[in-house]
């Protein structure tokens, strides 16, 4: 459910914030017992809203349901999916110079040249707004702007995965790489 379990790390302290309770306002604290005493020892502190019952409710029913619907099977499963539907993009489209993803964290690096992987930050924004145009929403990130970052929501299904890459890829089609 964490990246930090995928990398084999324990934090001492995790902070947990709005998608924990479907954009109801919560955030959360985790950490060991002894950190906590620690600080609970050092200062006093008191949050007007701090387990406020409605809030709780609404994250233990996000969590209900993260479990019912069983969602973090379907994140890795449409997780999967999504990497390889980008890896055969990128064996048709030269702009694509790197692929990574996992669970429904995942995104495309576009280059201008796949050799040297030279940044096509420009372009990046050309596709995500024509992917906007046609009302796929996604933004980029990276020091230079050019990796497609896509995260959708966990219920995210295959038949959303191939509208989106049907999408990207009649885009990636349609815009020259240079203006």
């Amino acid at each position: 459910m964490w990246a930090h379990q995928k990398m084999g790390v324990v934090p001492d302290i995790m902070t947990l914030g709005k998608p924990m309770a479907n954009g109801h306002p919560v955030g959360g604290v985790v950490t060991r017992a002894e950190i906590l005493s620690r600080f609970r020892e050092g200062y006093r502190y008191f949050n007007t809203f701090g387990g406020n019952p409605v809030s709780c409710a609404a994250a233990m029913a996000v969590l209900d349901e993260i479990e019912a619907q069983d969602l973090l099977a379907n994140a890795v499963a449409v997780g999967a999916y999504a990497v390889a539907r980008l890896n055969a993009m990128k064996a048709r489209h030269p702009c694509i110079g790197d692929v990574r993803g996992t669970g429904m964290v995942f995104g495309a690096e576009l280059v201008l040249n796949r050799d040297s992987k030279s940044p096509a930050g420009e372009f990046t924004n050309r596709v995500i707004n024509a992917m906007r145009r046609r009302g796929v929403l996604h933004s980029s990130l990276g020091r230079h702007r050019n990796m497609l970052k896509i995260r959708p929501p966990m219920p995210f299904s295959i038949d959303h995965a191939d509208l989106l890459f049907d999408t990207l890829d009649e885009v990636l089609a349609e815009t020259p790489l240079l203006p």
